[in-house]
């Protein structure tokens, strides 16, 4: 069986750095901090009381009042993101074939700020006895975007989500990307939205003591590969990238930013929140991936790296480069975007992913900010070009992104510039 070329025909984005992928991505290049004190909640008993989070968002310019209550923030940003995209598209949604379009949405958690609020609700309230909202399971699941999709559109192809913590939207892509090779579908939406700056989402990661706690400074808190990082800045956020068919957006002509090469997946099958020390997980998880799309590591030019700010991922991640790139990892433009949008958990990948076509498309990188000085104690090799604090113009032939999660959940996608 001959299996299908997939292109990228839409985008989509609600991020930290912007409401949508024009200015998310016009601020990337600038190097903007997408970081700031906490205002969704009072976070000032809290070790970590600054975020990257979503400004400005207002869910009934999509939908009507009474519906947008009925929809968690994260499946609220799905919807939007998807809105961009499929209008990105310019497909006629009358004149295609909807059984061939599918939705693979992802969210590592899901509703947590409903569940935070129906718990708080119910101890509030307990003397009158338990009383639930009958949507906050409807709310709550992590597949229940892509079902909202599905619906508001009339898609009808595959549909679900998928879950695998900061790994899942890069997961979801991939499964996305393989349905449409196979001939499951002509199109698919894809991609991962999570709205995690809650009471309990930056209590929990600050009981790991994950997070960063730099409450003076947060602008410049997310700093991956600088000696003085202490931990990941929590984000919020999604995005949509739309997959076509090759054949089916080359019949009605439609604009193309960038090719899906390949993707790789592996486990660490090591530690429930730490990456293998060795990298091995990511060294495996990258040579799959140019192994899925028949590539050479010399192919690659640039990697956005998982690259979270924390001690021992930017230090595993940076060897399991050396060891599958050897001497090419030298020649390799390296950035970690995170450092402006920070980490977006379950969303993480799409945004990532898209960073990587709309630098392929543009040939330049988006820069790793914040950088302050490198530790020569540490087995990180400060001669690999990290892309500190300045974008960078280059010809990119092809993009990789890592994205790895907790329960040691590894994904990466190749993007490509597209030609027939």
């Amino acid at each position: 069986m001959e299996l299908k070329r997939v292109v990228v025909t839409g985008l989509g984005a609600i991020t930290p750095l912007g409401n949508d992928v024009k200015s998310t991505w016009e601020s990337m290049i600038k190097g903007v901090s997408g970081a700031g004190p906490i205002t969704l909640f009072d976070a000032s008993k809290f070790k970590t009381q600054f975020a990257c989070e979503v400004k400005h968002f207002d869910f009934e310019k999509y939908v009507e009042r009474k519906e947008a209550r009925k929809v968690d923030r994260y499946a609220q940003f799905a919807i939007a993101a998807t809105q961009e995209a499929v209008e990105d598209t310019g497909l006629d949604l009358e004149k295609e074939d909807k059984d061939k379009i599918g939705v693979v949405f992802s969210s590592g958690i899901g509703g947590i700020g409903t569940f935070d609020q129906e718990v708080e609700n119910y101890f509030r309230n307990e003397d009158r006895g338990p009383r639930f909202n009958p949507f906050f399971i409807p709310k709550m699941i992590s597949d229940i975007a892509a079902g909202r999709i599905s619906m508001i559109y009339g898609f009808r192809g595959p549909n679900f989500g998928t879950v695998s913590a900061c790994a899942s939207s890069t997961n979801g892509l991939i499964d996305a990307y393989n349905l449409i090779r196979l001939g499951k579908a002509n199109v698919m939406i894809t991609g991962g939205s999570e709205a995690a700056i809650t009471v309990s989402g930056i209590g929990g990661f600050n009981a790991m003591t994950a997070l960063s706690t730099r409450n003076d400074t947060p602008q410049t808190a997310s700093r991956p590969f600088s000696k003085s990082r202490d931990g990941f800045v929590m984000g919020e956020g999604g995005a949509c990238i739309v997959l076509e068919e090759m054949e089916h957006a080359l019949a009605r002509g439609a604009k193309i930013y960038a090719e899906v090469a390949g993707g790789g997946m592996s486990a660490d099958a090591y530690h429930l929140t730490a990456s293998h020390p060795e990298g091995l997980g990511a060294i495996l998880v990258m040579r799959n991936a140019l192994e899925d799309a028949e590539m050479q590591p010399e192919e690659i030019d640039y990697i956005n790296v998982h690259g979270t700010s924390t001690p021992v991922g930017d230090r595993s991640e940076c060897k399991a480069i050396k060891d599958v790139f050897e001497d090419h990892a030298y020649q390799l433009n390296i950035s970690a975007t995170k450092s402006m949008t920070g980490h977006m958990l379950g969303a993480a990948g799409a945004v990532e992913a898209m960073a990587c076509i709309l630098a392929v498309q543009n040939d330049i990188v988006p820069p790793t900010i914040n950088f302050t000085a490198g530790d020569e104690d540490e087995e990180i090799d400060y001669r690999l070009n990290f892309t500190f604090n300045k974008a960078q113009k280059r010809p990119l032939r092809a993009a990789l992104s890592n994205t790895f999660g907790f329960g040691g959940h590894n994904a990466c996608v190749i993007v490509k510039k597209f030609e027939k």
